[in-house]
């Protein structure tokens, strides 16, 4: 692969995890990056990584094959309109924004532009990341097979249809939260019946870890994961029986449909 550019516009915790992995990555020597934050402080301390500062959206633009949008949906506009002049029908512009349509990306560009939609979480930062990935039909697969590579190697990346890419946030995306939520329950408990806090984090987030590698590397079905932890009459059955008075999947279900509902919204 001969070099490419490519671009991030927006510094912060995702696009400096992005780019940090790349940097560390097999592709960095193939690689040549660019960014451009109003704060220029972010995009300073990633001269390490051999990150190279733009001073404005439309010279990164101009600098760079791919162009990573980085940034809050709620702002992603006057990022376009900035870009718009330098894009090109060559411009392959990969966006984060939870919402974010390539319709909407191409309505604030070109009519032709190449747009790939990216839903990663936060555990990216620790090379740990969950990326959905999608995009439309004026990308190659050439192009659409550099920037999947470079978020599998931030973690995994599944490739799902493009009208789903709202609905998978909430099971990518926001859904860390959901967990930390959850796991605060725990820590609060143990906390409150005289066990300290640190040694009930260390215990709960390995269960944790070690319940999502029985997920996926156990070959058994989640139902049958919940009955080999559930000894008839014993202390698991006890509390999923108080879980499923509170109808858990149930709420569970209503967080990811509330999560949807936004993102259609930030869609318009």
């Amino acid at each position: 692969m001969s070099e490419i550019n490519i671009g991030f516009i927006g510094a912060g915790n995702m696009g400096s995890a992005i780019m940090k992995g790349i940097s560390s990555s097999p592709m960095s020597k193939d690689i040549k990056l660019y960014a451009f934050d109003p704060d220029s402080a972010k995009v300073a301390a990633l001269a390490e990584a051999g990150v190279t500062a733009c001073e404005s959206e439309k010279a990164l633009v101009s600098c760079c094959k791919y162009v990573f949008l980085a940034v809050k949906p709620q702002i992603i506009e006057g990022v376009l309109e900035a870009a718009a002049p330098a894009v090109t029908k060559d411009t392959v512009l990969v966006s984060i924004a939870a919402g974010i349509t390539d319709e909407f990306v191409a309505g604030k560009t070109i009519p032709d532009a190449k747009v790939i939609l990216v839903m990663p979480n936060t555990p990216l930062l620790l090379g740990e990341g969950a990326s959905a990935l999608s995009h439309n039909d004026k990308v190659t697969d050439e192009e659409f097979n550099i920037i999947l590579e470079i978020f599998r190697n931030c973690g995994i990346a599944e490739v799902i249809a493009k009208d789903k890419m709202k609905e998978i946030i909430a099971v990518n995306s926001s859904s860390p939260a959901f967990i930390y939520l959850f796991a605060k329950g725990f820590i609060d408990y143990a906390v409150s019946v005289g066990i300290d806090s640190d040694t009930a984090t260390r215990l709960f987030s390995k269960a944790l870890i070690g319940s999502a590698k029985m997920i996926t590397d156990s070959g058994k079905s989640i139902d049958e994961l919940i009955k080999m932890v559930s000894s008839p009459g014993g202390t698991t059955l006890a509390g999923l029986d108080r879980l499923y008075e509170g109808k858990l999947t149930e709420v569970v279900n209503n967080a990811c449909e509330s999560c949807t509902k936004r993102a259609y919204e930030l869609s318009k």
